[in-house]
Order: structure tokens, then C-alpha cells, then sequence
């Protein structure tokens, strides 16, 4: 018999909650993504030369190269050499308007475990036993919220280490997720 997402509502917000729940033990009490940044020997050197120019909130990088064309010219080969070679993601200043994020953080949970639930739905029929559907959501719930960290690592220098922790969190998220959509899977009986 198959199940209808409006039968999960509550796996899905719940689920959702749940993570949100995970994450902020995760970055208040445990705090293992402490390690995810480094400080600058020349810090105050960089936001100096930095804040000269004012750049806007983006992603920019350094070189800065255009296209793969430009790659193979001497002069740019000479920079990337000569370094740095660094991505640097410019935010607006002040302190993190917190609120907002958090709640775009939740947003993204809730969003997220909908469509886990709604790709459940389509694939897991009522009255399926609890490591069904526990193997199934855990596997989309592990790949909705860790698979495309890696690469990160591959192409943008993220270190391995900060990429493995991600999937620490994806792996905790995936466990919360399934956990909560295998306990309130509906019962056609």
C-alpha cells in the first residue's frame, strides 16, 4: 500500500527539528568544527589590505584565473606558482546576524528531511518493518546532508579533516532521520 507524504508530516517536521537539535549540541557542546578554521600568522596584515578595497560579500579567488585557457599562460602559471593560491569567501561586517541563520538552518533540516519523506513515500509501501525503513531513509538522509561536502575537498582546498567531520555530522543527521521516520512509518492496519 503506498504511504502519501501527508501521512509523514509529522516524521518530516520532527525529523527536521531533531537535526537542527543535533547540530546545535554538535557546535555548542561538543565543538570538534572548532578545528575547521585556522588563524593567519598576518591576519591583521590581510584584513587590512582587505578592507582597502572594500570588496563585496562573494567567493573570490587568488590567482584569480577566468577560464582553462588562461590557465596554460606563463604569466598565469607564475602566479599560481608563486602563491598564495587561496579562496577567500568576503561576508558583510558585523557581528552574524544569528537569528537569520539559525533559522535558514532549520528551514534547510525541515526542507531537507521533506524530501527524504517524500522519496520515501515513493519507495517504501506501509506496513514496511522498521530496518526498512531505517536503511532507506539513513541513506538518503546520509547523502542529503553530506555526500556533496566532498568536493569541497577535491577542488577547493577544504582540508580532508573538515570534510570528515561534515560527514560525521551527515552520519549523526542520517541516524536522527532515520531513527524518526522508522518509528512514526505509517501502519495501514
Amino acid at each position: 500500500m503506498a504511504v502519501s507524504v501527508t501521512e509523514v508530516w509529522l516524521a518530516i517536521l520532527l525529523a527536521g527539528v531533531l537535526c537542527w537539535v543535533a547540530s546545535a549540541f554538535i557546535h555548542m557542546l561538543i565543538k570538534y568544527h572548532s578545528l575547521d578554521y585556522t588563524e593567519l600568522a598576518n591576519e591583521q596584515v590581510v584584513s587590512t589590505a582587505l578592507a582597502e578595497k572594500s570588496p563585496r560579500p562573494a567567493l573570490y579567488s587568488v590567482p584569480y584565473c577566468s577560464d582553462m585557457e588562461a590557465m596554460g599562460e606563463e604569466a598565469m602559471q607564475k602566479k599560481f606558482n608563486q602563491g598564495p593560491v587561496a579562496l577567500i569567501a568576503v561576508m558583510p561586517n558585523g557581528m552574524p546576524p544569528m537569528g537569520k541563520l539559525l533559522s535558514q538552518q532549520i528551514l534547510f533540516f525541515v526542507f531537507g528531511s521533506f524530501l527524504i519523506g517524500y522519496l520515501a513515500t515513493i519507495s517504501i509501501a506501509a506496513n514496511a518493518d522498521y530496518m526498512m525503513v531505517f536503511r532507506q531513509v539513513f541513506i538518503a538522509s546520509f547523502l542529503t546532508y553530506g555526500w556533496a561536502q566532498i568536493p569541497y575537498s577535491i577542488w577547493m582546498g577544504q582540508p580532508w579533516s573538515n570534510c570528515l567531520r561534515y560527514l560525521l555530522d551527515a552520519l549523526i543527521y542520517a541516524v536522527v532521520t532515520a531513527c524518526t521516520f522508522a518509528l512514526l512509518w505509517p501502519n495501514a492496519s
